[in-house]
This record gives C-alpha cells, structure tokens and sequence, in this order.
C-alpha cells in the first residue's frame, strides 16, 4: 500500500472516491478540490493497492474555530475519509489517520477531532476503532428570518 497526497495529475482518483463518500454533491466537487488543493492547512491523501488502484482517501484540515467536544487550538479535523469495501478493515484508514496525526504536529495541535450523522453507525464504528472517542451529540436547527 503506497499513501501520498493530492496532487493535479491525481484528481481523477480523489474525484472518483469523493463521489463515492459524498454522492449527493456532484456539482461541488471539482470546484471544492481545486480550492482544498490550494490551502495550505488542509491534508488530502490518497492510497492506493499494488496495482496502482486507488483505494482510499482522506480530507483533513486544520480548525481553529471551537469543534465540539475539544478542550484546544487549533484542532485536526477528519473532514472526510472513504475505503473502498474490499479493503475496510485492513489497516489502511488507519495508516491514513497516521499520517494526519503526523502531519498536525506542525501546526501544534493535540487534539484530533471528527464527526459523524447520528445515524450513521458504521462511521460511529470505524472511528472508535480508529481510537476516536464519542464526545458530545448535538442536533443543529435553525428558524428563517422574514
């Protein structure tokens, strides 16, 4: 398994990967990555198998605005992470949440923050076997002004 970060010639496979994480916002994600490319406190990485396939990726990104559940700042923050089903549970979310944890070093952080929708078990399941601890659930609203 190799890990290396998004670079131009690799759009391609980020974008097929996003797509399957993110379904629902087709018409955002060409735009989103070309911005996310251009950030300097952002992380996107992709692995791929000894074939060359592209299996996995991860967004991470460096907040400093108050992320629920966390005592500091700035924060690494798990923006995103997709692995195809053929390779789940074989060690490379793990080796991808690695390389974020080595990567937020330089911006001092001590914390590394994630989160999942309610309903969302599997996620729920993944990060505690990634060594993330469920902090707080919190339900968002919001009421229009007229």
């Amino acid at each position: 398994m190799k890990i290396m970060p998004v670079t131009e010639p690799f759009l391609a496979d980020w974008l097929q990967l996003r797509r399957l994480l993110w379904p629902d916002h087709e018409d955002a994600h060409l735009l989103e990555m070309r911005q996310l490319l251009e950030q300097t406190q952002t992380l996107q990485l992709l692995s791929y198998n000894d074939q060359q396939q592209a299996i996995a990726m991860l967004e991470a990104s460096i907040r400093y605005e108050y992320v629920n559940g966390t005592q500091s700042s700035p924060v690494a923050f798990l923006e995103g992470i997709y692995v195809l089903p053929e390779y789940r549970r074989s060690g490379v979310a793990s080796a991808l949440v690695q390389q974020v944890e080595h990567w937020s070093k330089q911006f001092a952080c001590t914390e590394f923050a994630s989160d999942a929708a309610l309903d969302n078990t599997i996620s729920h399941a993944m990060h505690r076997a990634l060594g993330f601890q469920e902090t707080e659930r919190v339900v968002y609203f919001k009421k229009n002004i007229s």
